[in-house]
Protein backbone atom coordinates (compact mmCIF):
# COMPACT_ATOMS: atom_id res chain seq x y z
CA UNK A 1 0.00 0.00 0.00
CA UNK A 2 1.43 3.35 -1.06
CA UNK A 3 -0.03 6.76 -0.32
CA UNK A 4 -1.84 8.43 -2.82
CA UNK A 5 -0.08 10.25 -5.39
CA UNK A 6 -1.51 13.54 -6.71
CA UNK A 7 -3.18 13.05 -10.22
CA UNK A 8 -3.01 15.45 -13.12
CA UNK A 9 -5.01 18.38 -11.93
CA UNK A 10 -5.91 19.67 -15.48
CA UNK A 11 -7.46 16.02 -16.61
CA UNK A 12 -9.39 16.12 -13.51
CA UNK A 13 -10.40 19.69 -13.62
CA UNK A 14 -11.63 19.14 -17.16
CA UNK A 15 -13.10 16.14 -16.72
CA UNK A 16 -16.35 17.66 -15.56
CA UNK A 17 -18.68 14.89 -15.54
CA UNK A 18 -16.34 12.83 -13.49
CA UNK A 19 -16.38 9.68 -15.83
CA UNK A 20 -12.78 8.80 -16.14
CA UNK A 21 -12.51 10.99 -19.73
CA UNK A 22 -12.60 13.98 -21.49
CA UNK A 23 -15.40 14.40 -24.22
CA UNK A 24 -14.18 17.08 -26.60
CA UNK A 25 -16.80 19.75 -25.16
CA UNK A 26 -15.03 19.44 -22.10
CA UNK A 27 -11.50 20.63 -23.48
CA UNK A 28 -10.28 24.25 -23.44
CA UNK A 29 -11.68 25.79 -26.62
CA UNK A 30 -7.95 26.39 -27.98
CA UNK A 31 -7.23 22.63 -27.29
CA UNK A 32 -10.45 21.22 -28.78
CA UNK A 33 -8.33 21.44 -32.36
CA UNK A 34 -5.65 18.85 -31.15
CA UNK A 35 -8.80 16.13 -29.90
CA UNK A 36 -8.42 13.68 -32.91
CA UNK A 37 -4.66 13.37 -32.80
CA UNK A 38 -4.76 12.75 -28.75
CA UNK A 39 -7.78 10.31 -28.78
CA UNK A 40 -5.22 7.25 -30.31
CA UNK A 41 -7.73 4.84 -29.98
CA UNK A 42 -10.67 6.87 -31.89
CA UNK A 43 -13.54 5.68 -29.76
CA UNK A 44 -14.79 9.47 -28.76
CA UNK A 45 -12.82 10.07 -25.85
CA UNK A 46 -9.60 10.95 -24.09
CA UNK A 47 -8.64 8.22 -21.85
CA UNK A 48 -6.13 9.33 -18.74
CA UNK A 49 -3.49 7.07 -20.49
CA UNK A 50 -3.74 8.72 -23.71
CA UNK A 51 -3.67 12.59 -22.23
CA UNK A 52 -0.58 11.26 -20.36
CA UNK A 53 1.25 10.33 -23.55
CA UNK A 54 1.30 13.69 -25.38
CA UNK A 55 1.36 15.65 -22.00
CA UNK A 56 4.32 13.93 -20.19
CA UNK A 57 2.06 13.55 -16.82
CA UNK A 58 2.77 10.05 -16.52
CA UNK A 59 6.44 10.42 -16.50
CA UNK A 60 6.81 13.66 -14.36
CA UNK A 61 4.02 12.78 -11.65
CA UNK A 62 5.30 12.53 -8.12
CA UNK A 63 4.01 11.45 -4.70
CA UNK A 64 1.91 13.79 -2.74
CA UNK A 65 3.48 15.23 0.33
CA UNK A 66 -0.11 15.74 1.88
CA UNK A 67 -2.80 13.72 2.32
CA UNK A 68 -5.36 13.97 -0.88
CA UNK A 69 -8.15 15.09 2.00
CA UNK A 70 -7.78 17.46 4.76
CA UNK A 71 -7.87 15.51 7.65
CA UNK A 72 -7.80 12.32 6.09
CA UNK A 73 -5.24 10.10 5.70
CA UNK A 74 -5.09 7.62 2.60
CA UNK A 75 -4.35 4.07 1.48
CA UNK A 76 -4.44 3.17 -1.83
CA UNK A 77 -3.68 0.18 -4.27
CA UNK A 78 -5.20 -2.34 -1.45
CA UNK A 79 -5.80 -5.77 -3.42
CA UNK A 80 -9.13 -6.71 -2.38
CA UNK A 81 -9.54 -10.14 -3.90
CA UNK A 82 -5.70 -11.50 -3.25
CA UNK A 83 -4.22 -10.59 -6.59
CA UNK A 84 -1.94 -7.66 -8.28
CA UNK A 85 -4.17 -6.98 -10.80
CA UNK A 86 -4.19 -3.08 -10.36
CA UNK A 87 -7.96 -2.99 -11.65
CA UNK A 88 -9.26 -5.80 -9.09
CA UNK A 89 -7.85 -3.03 -5.98
CA UNK A 90 -9.34 -0.13 -3.61
CA UNK A 91 -8.40 3.13 -2.28
CA UNK A 92 -9.12 3.60 1.64
CA UNK A 93 -9.47 7.07 3.07
CA UNK A 94 -9.73 7.27 7.21
CA UNK A 95 -10.06 10.13 9.26
CA UNK A 96 -7.10 11.00 11.41
CA UNK A 97 -9.75 12.13 14.32
CA UNK A 98 -12.74 10.50 15.47
CA UNK A 99 -15.59 11.39 17.92
CA UNK A 100 -16.20 7.95 19.43
CA UNK A 101 -14.72 4.72 19.48
CA UNK A 102 -17.93 3.23 17.21
CA UNK A 103 -17.37 1.73 13.83
CA UNK A 104 -17.06 4.45 11.49
CA UNK A 105 -19.94 4.39 8.40
CA UNK A 106 -18.73 4.04 4.88
CA UNK A 107 -19.12 6.07 1.66
CA UNK A 108 -18.03 3.66 -1.12
CA UNK A 109 -17.46 5.08 -5.04
CA UNK A 110 -17.50 3.46 -8.14
CA UNK A 111 -16.18 5.32 -11.26
CA UNK A 112 -17.95 5.42 -14.29
CA UNK A 113 -16.38 5.89 -17.93
CA UNK A 114 -18.69 3.10 -20.22
CA UNK A 115 -17.26 -0.01 -18.30
CA UNK A 116 -14.11 0.56 -20.34
CA UNK A 117 -12.10 3.55 -19.27
CA UNK A 118 -11.96 5.48 -15.85
CA UNK A 119 -10.52 4.45 -13.04
CA UNK A 120 -10.46 3.93 -8.83
CA UNK A 121 -7.64 6.94 -8.74
CA UNK A 122 -10.36 9.88 -8.80
CA UNK A 123 -12.79 8.85 -6.73
CA UNK A 124 -11.94 10.09 -2.73
CA UNK A 125 -11.42 13.40 -4.07
CA UNK A 126 -14.97 13.50 -5.74
CA UNK A 127 -16.81 12.11 -2.60
CA UNK A 128 -14.39 14.04 -0.35
CA UNK A 129 -17.47 16.83 0.21
CA UNK A 130 -19.23 14.11 1.73
CA UNK A 131 -16.96 12.64 3.89
CA UNK A 132 -15.61 15.74 5.70
CA UNK A 133 -19.58 16.08 5.97
CA UNK A 134 -20.64 13.17 7.45
CA UNK A 135 -17.24 11.83 9.13
CA UNK A 136 -17.54 9.20 6.76
CA UNK A 137 -14.83 6.12 5.95
CA UNK A 138 -14.03 6.56 1.86
CA UNK A 139 -13.51 3.99 -0.40
CA UNK A 140 -12.63 4.12 -4.34
CA UNK A 141 -13.11 1.02 -5.58
CA UNK A 142 -11.68 -0.27 -9.04
CA UNK A 143 -12.96 -3.42 -11.29
CA UNK A 144 -12.22 -5.24 -14.75
CA UNK A 145 -13.20 -3.14 -17.49
CA UNK A 146 -14.40 -4.49 -20.78
CA UNK A 147 -11.87 -4.85 -22.62
CA UNK A 148 -10.05 -7.04 -19.94
CA UNK A 149 -13.36 -8.84 -18.88
CA UNK A 150 -17.22 -9.14 -19.90
CA UNK A 151 -20.05 -8.89 -18.13
CA UNK A 152 -20.21 -9.98 -15.39
CA UNK A 153 -16.86 -9.59 -13.92
CA UNK A 154 -17.40 -6.29 -13.87
CA UNK A 155 -20.66 -6.92 -10.40
CA UNK A 156 -18.34 -9.42 -9.40
CA UNK A 157 -15.62 -7.46 -8.28
CA UNK A 158 -17.69 -4.63 -7.07
CA UNK A 159 -19.08 -7.57 -4.37
CA UNK A 160 -15.54 -9.02 -3.86
CA UNK A 161 -15.00 -5.37 -2.98
CA UNK A 162 -18.17 -4.99 -0.26
CA UNK A 163 -16.87 -8.23 0.93
CA UNK A 164 -13.70 -7.14 1.85
CA UNK A 165 -14.96 -4.04 3.47
CA UNK A 166 -17.10 -6.74 5.93
CA UNK A 167 -14.46 -9.08 6.24
CA UNK A 168 -12.06 -6.13 7.48
CA UNK A 169 -14.07 -4.06 8.87
CA UNK A 170 -12.69 -4.44 12.65
CA UNK A 171 -9.05 -4.21 11.26
CA UNK A 172 -10.64 -0.19 10.58
CA UNK A 173 -13.16 0.45 13.18
CA UNK A 174 -15.59 0.50 10.11
CA UNK A 175 -19.33 -0.66 10.46
CA UNK A 176 -20.07 -3.63 7.81
CA UNK A 177 -24.00 -2.95 8.38
CA UNK A 178 -23.74 1.09 7.42
CA UNK A 179 -21.98 0.94 3.90
CA UNK A 180 -23.23 3.07 1.10
CA UNK A 181 -22.06 3.22 -2.75
CA UNK A 182 -22.29 5.93 -4.73
CA UNK A 183 -21.72 5.85 -8.82
CA UNK A 184 -21.87 8.23 -11.62
CA UNK A 185 -22.73 6.55 -15.26
CA UNK A 186 -21.29 3.13 -15.73
CA UNK A 187 -21.05 3.30 -11.70
CA UNK A 188 -24.15 4.48 -11.38
CA UNK A 189 -25.29 1.14 -13.29
CA UNK A 190 -23.02 -0.70 -10.79
CA UNK A 191 -24.13 0.80 -7.31
CA UNK A 192 -27.83 -0.18 -8.61
CA UNK A 193 -26.91 -3.26 -9.15
CA UNK A 194 -25.40 -3.79 -5.53
CA UNK A 195 -28.42 -2.50 -4.15
CA UNK A 196 -30.98 -4.43 -6.08
CA UNK A 197 -28.65 -7.75 -5.93
CA UNK A 198 -27.14 -7.81 -2.36
CA UNK A 199 -26.50 -10.78 -0.76
CA UNK A 200 -26.21 -10.52 3.49
CA UNK A 201 -22.25 -10.67 3.17
CA UNK A 202 -22.70 -8.01 -0.09
CA UNK A 203 -25.92 -5.92 1.05
CA UNK A 204 -24.89 -2.36 1.48
CA UNK A 205 -27.19 0.27 3.75
CA UNK A 206 -28.19 2.69 0.74
CA UNK A 207 -27.01 3.87 -2.77
CA UNK A 208 -26.60 7.02 -4.74
CA UNK A 209 -26.65 6.80 -8.46
CA UNK A 210 -26.09 9.16 -10.96
CA UNK A 211 -27.50 9.03 -14.25
CA UNK A 212 -26.23 5.19 -14.74
CA UNK A 213 -28.36 3.16 -17.04
CA UNK A 214 -30.98 0.49 -15.37
CA UNK A 215 -32.75 -1.18 -18.14
CA UNK A 216 -29.96 -1.76 -21.25
CA UNK A 217 -31.86 -3.71 -24.10
CA UNK A 218 -34.28 -0.26 -24.09
CA UNK A 219 -31.46 2.47 -24.47
CA UNK A 220 -31.97 3.35 -28.13
CA UNK A 221 -35.59 4.10 -27.38
CA UNK A 222 -34.54 7.44 -26.88
CA UNK A 223 -32.62 10.28 -28.80
CA UNK A 224 -29.08 9.75 -27.58
CA UNK A 225 -25.44 10.56 -29.02
CA UNK A 226 -24.80 6.55 -28.80
CA UNK A 227 -25.79 3.52 -30.84
CA UNK A 228 -27.03 1.36 -27.90
CA UNK A 229 -27.52 -1.69 -29.42
CA UNK A 230 -24.74 -1.50 -32.10
CA UNK A 231 -21.92 -4.29 -31.31
CA UNK A 232 -19.35 -1.65 -30.67
CA UNK A 233 -21.29 -0.02 -27.90
CA UNK A 234 -20.78 0.60 -24.28
CA UNK A 235 -23.15 -1.80 -23.74
CA UNK A 236 -22.37 -4.38 -26.04
CA UNK A 237 -18.80 -4.30 -25.26
CA UNK A 238 -19.76 -5.10 -21.81
CA UNK A 239 -22.00 -8.06 -22.37
CA UNK A 240 -19.82 -8.74 -25.14
CA UNK A 241 -22.05 -9.01 -28.61
CA UNK A 242 -25.06 -6.72 -29.42
CA UNK A 243 -27.13 -6.41 -26.88
CA UNK A 244 -29.96 -7.14 -28.70
CA UNK A 245 -28.67 -10.25 -30.20
CA UNK A 246 -28.05 -11.39 -25.99
CA UNK A 247 -31.07 -9.93 -24.39
CA UNK A 248 -30.81 -12.74 -21.74
CA UNK A 249 -27.25 -11.79 -20.55
CA UNK A 250 -28.38 -8.15 -20.94
CA UNK A 251 -31.55 -8.33 -18.82
CA UNK A 252 -29.58 -10.19 -16.21
CA UNK A 253 -26.97 -6.83 -16.69
CA UNK A 254 -29.95 -4.49 -16.19
CA UNK A 255 -30.62 -3.49 -12.84
CA UNK A 256 -34.45 -2.75 -13.30
CA UNK A 257 -34.45 -6.73 -13.68
CA UNK A 258 -33.91 -7.36 -10.16
CA UNK A 259 -35.89 -5.21 -8.30
CA UNK A 260 -38.12 -6.53 -5.10
CA UNK A 261 -39.24 -5.14 -2.16
CA UNK A 262 -35.97 -6.02 0.24
CA UNK A 263 -34.19 -3.78 -1.82
CA UNK A 264 -31.79 -1.23 -0.49
CA UNK A 265 -32.95 2.68 -0.20
CA UNK A 266 -31.82 4.61 -3.00
CA UNK A 267 -31.57 8.27 -4.20
CA UNK A 268 -31.20 8.55 -7.78
CA UNK A 269 -30.28 11.89 -9.92
CA UNK A 270 -30.57 12.64 -13.63
CA UNK A 271 -30.56 15.51 -15.83
CA UNK A 272 -33.21 15.76 -18.34
CA UNK A 273 -30.86 16.68 -21.37
CA UNK A 274 -28.21 13.23 -21.22
CA UNK A 275 -27.17 12.18 -24.26
CA UNK A 276 -25.58 9.52 -23.42
CA UNK A 277 -27.94 7.75 -20.76
CA UNK A 278 -31.66 9.13 -21.78
CA UNK A 279 -33.23 10.49 -18.30
CA UNK A 280 -36.28 7.96 -18.88
CA UNK A 281 -33.70 5.71 -17.54
CA UNK A 282 -33.95 6.58 -14.04
CA UNK A 283 -37.60 7.74 -14.27
CA UNK A 284 -38.96 4.06 -15.71
CA UNK A 285 -36.31 2.40 -12.70
CA UNK A 286 -37.57 5.17 -9.98
CA UNK A 287 -41.30 3.95 -11.04
CA UNK A 288 -40.29 -0.12 -10.96
CA UNK A 289 -38.84 0.66 -7.22
CA UNK A 290 -42.16 2.29 -6.21
CA UNK A 291 -44.45 -0.25 -7.29
CA UNK A 292 -42.04 -3.01 -5.18
CA UNK A 293 -42.16 -0.84 -2.36
CA UNK A 294 -38.41 0.02 -2.44
CA UNK A 295 -37.66 3.32 -0.62
CA UNK A 296 -36.83 5.58 -3.64
CA UNK A 297 -36.28 8.87 -4.43
CA UNK A 298 -35.54 10.82 -7.51
CA UNK A 299 -33.77 14.11 -8.14
CA UNK A 300 -34.48 15.58 -11.74
CA UNK A 301 -32.04 18.04 -12.32
CA UNK A 302 -33.85 20.00 -15.76
CA UNK A 303 -31.48 20.65 -18.20
CA UNK A 304 -28.57 19.22 -16.96
CA UNK A 305 -26.04 16.72 -19.31
CA UNK A 306 -24.09 13.76 -18.79
CA UNK A 307 -22.92 15.30 -15.51
CA UNK A 308 -24.43 16.86 -12.52
CA UNK A 309 -23.35 18.92 -9.51
CA UNK A 310 -24.57 21.82 -7.51
CA UNK A 311 -24.58 22.68 -4.41
CA UNK A 312 -28.21 22.20 -3.69
CA UNK A 313 -27.89 18.47 -5.35
CA UNK A 314 -24.75 17.83 -2.89
CA UNK A 315 -27.04 18.87 0.09
CA UNK A 316 -29.27 16.25 -0.95
CA UNK A 317 -27.30 13.47 -1.46
CA UNK A 318 -25.72 14.62 2.30
CA UNK A 319 -29.08 14.41 3.61
CA UNK A 320 -29.72 10.90 2.17
CA UNK A 321 -26.66 9.33 3.93
CA UNK A 322 -26.74 11.08 6.98
CA UNK A 323 -30.83 9.38 7.34
CA UNK A 324 -29.39 6.15 6.48
CA UNK A 325 -25.72 5.88 7.64
CA UNK A 326 -26.01 7.92 10.67
CA UNK A 327 -30.20 7.89 11.71
CA UNK A 328 -30.84 11.27 11.06
CA UNK A 329 -34.83 11.12 11.25
CA UNK A 330 -35.38 13.22 7.79
CA UNK A 331 -36.94 12.72 5.01
CA UNK A 332 -36.42 13.71 1.26
CA UNK A 333 -39.11 13.70 -1.78
CA UNK A 334 -38.62 13.72 -5.50
CA UNK A 335 -37.81 17.00 -6.35
CA UNK A 336 -36.96 18.95 -9.78
CA UNK A 337 -33.27 21.43 -9.32
CA UNK A 338 -32.64 23.85 -12.01
CA UNK A 339 -29.42 22.80 -13.70
CA UNK A 340 -26.39 24.00 -11.30
CA UNK A 341 -28.33 24.92 -8.44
Amino acid sequence: MAFAQTPDRRFVEWDKNKDGRLSKEELPRNLQRNFNRVDADKNGFISLAEHQRVSGAGRKRQRNRGPMIAGYRIKTDIPYVGTDNPRQMLDLALPDKRNSDRPLPVLAFIHGGGWRNGSKNGGLRRIAPLLQAGGYAGVSIGYRLSGEAKWPAQIDDCRAAIRWLKANAKKYNLDPDRIAVHGTSAGGHLVAMLGVTGSDETRVACVVDYFGPTELLTMDDHPSKIVHNAPGSPESQLIGGAIQQNKAKTRQASPISHVSRDDAPILIAHGTEDALVAYPQSVDFHAKLKQAGVDSTLITVKGAGHGLGGTKLQSIVTRFLAIHLLDKVDSIKDQTLPVGD
